[in-house]
């Protein structure tokens, strides 16, 4: 009976591509209860994708799967300002470091005090609230802005990275599964993070703890590959 209501599950995502666990619970004939944990283990089983209370499909790196950078402001976000109060301990003057487009960089962005560093990122809105910093570089990787993800894509990476050197590559993702995977929903957001994941130094993953235990569409890299994982109420060190 489980595996047959698993199934159905799984289809009726693939039918719809997205449903809320209230959707899914009225269309299964269960409770809210009994799909959330089923939810739990299909995303372990890397069957579908878990969203904000929402069950999608996976889309095998789709550029327009993921939520809008909007949206993800509004997530999680005690645990965000904690988690970059944290990482803001490992960044000191003179640093070159390089920051993704996700929200949880941002709110990092904006408590970097205005000191002599350089700063590479992605990100639009990084941008923007560094500005005003007049002691902080500011390197663009330029290119295409995606306005839904206030991210620029399709930079030529290698031009830039030639003349630099990463000291600190600060990043989120999509999910951490449990078997030490790291994934994102975009193959051109992920091919940024395993880019600078090589290229840098050292690396700090900025993980809030709902992204624990998920699958997305693109695998970016490995637990081993992030020096060190920075979470809500604890820091997670490589072993």
């Amino acid at each position: 009976m489980k595996i047959a209501r698993h199934q159905e599950l799984v289809q009726l995502v693939e039918q719809y591509n997205n449903l809320t666990t209230q959707q899914l619970a009225h269309l299964l004939e269960v409770s809210q209860e009994t799909v959330r944990r089923d939810l739990r283990m299909l995303q372990k089983q890397g069957k579908i994708v878990r969203q904000h209370g929402k069950a999608k499909r996976i889309n095998s790196g789709a550029d327009e799967s993921g939520d809008p950078f909007t949206s993800r402001l509004k997530s999680h976000l005690n645990s965000k300002a904690e988690i970059a109060h944290r990482a803001l301990a490992w960044i000191v003057p003179g640093m070159v470091i390089a920051l993704d487009a996700s929200s949880t960089c941002w709110y990092l962005a904006r408590l970097l005090p205005d000191i002599p560093l350089t700063v590479f990122t992605n990100s639009e809105r990084i941008c923007h609230e560094l500005t005003r910093r007049e002691h902080i570089q500011l390197i663009s990787t330029g290119g295409l802005l995606q306005r839904k993800y206030a991210c620029y894509i399709n930079a030529p990476l290698a031009v830039h990275l030639k003349s630099l050197d990463i000291d600190l590559f600060l990043f989120s993702c999509e999910g951490l599964d449990c078997h030490g995977t790291l994934w994102d929903t975009r193959s051109w957001n992920a091919e940024f993070k395993t880019t600078l994941l090589k290229r840098s130094a050292q690396s700090l993953l900025l993980l809030d703890k709902s992204k624990f235990d998920r699958v997305s569409e693109v695998r970016i890299g490995e637990r081993n590959d992030v020096t060190e994982i920075i979470t809500e109420g604890d820091i997670w060190e490589r072993t």
